[in-house]
């Protein structure tokens, strides 16, 4: 179907099936395209977003921390918007709670410390 016949409007039912056609064939790819980028793309990161969050509101005294500049310490105090994390015995910085990258947590050392115990006290 080329444009000028469809100016001239001469075009019969057989070239509107066939436009018909050649739209679907044409949208088709599009539509995968943005199914693929929300799956792949921002459901994850969207999921990322919200564990961080939820992180950063669990934030309590005594909690090992890690900032994004990569400063490791316990958090001595929180408030609304900021912690105070303890980085040696007397020093005491204040960030925002977005600059926080993770909670370190020494669970999974402690019960793969435990299990290879049990492994040893059966192989005696």
């Amino acid at each position: 179907m080329s444009f000028i016949s469809f100016l001239d409007g001469t075009v019969g039912a057989a070239g509107s099936a066939s436009s018909t056609s050649q739209l679907v064939s044409t949208f088709v790819p599009f539509v995968l395209i943005i199914a693929i980028f929300y799956f792949f793309l921002i459901r994850p990161q969207n999921k990322k977003q919200k564990e961080t969050e939820k992180m950063i509101n669990a934030l309590k005294k005594g909690d090992k921390i890690v900032t994004i500049g990569g400063i490791h310490g316990v958090v001595s105090s929180t408030k609304e918007k900021t912690v105070i994390v303890k980085v040696d015995d007397n020093c005491k910085i204040e960030f925002s709670r977005s600059a926080i990258a993770g909670v370190e947590s020494d669970k999974p050392a402690e019960t793969k410390k435990a299990s290879e115990a049990e492994t040893t006290e059966e192989n005696k």
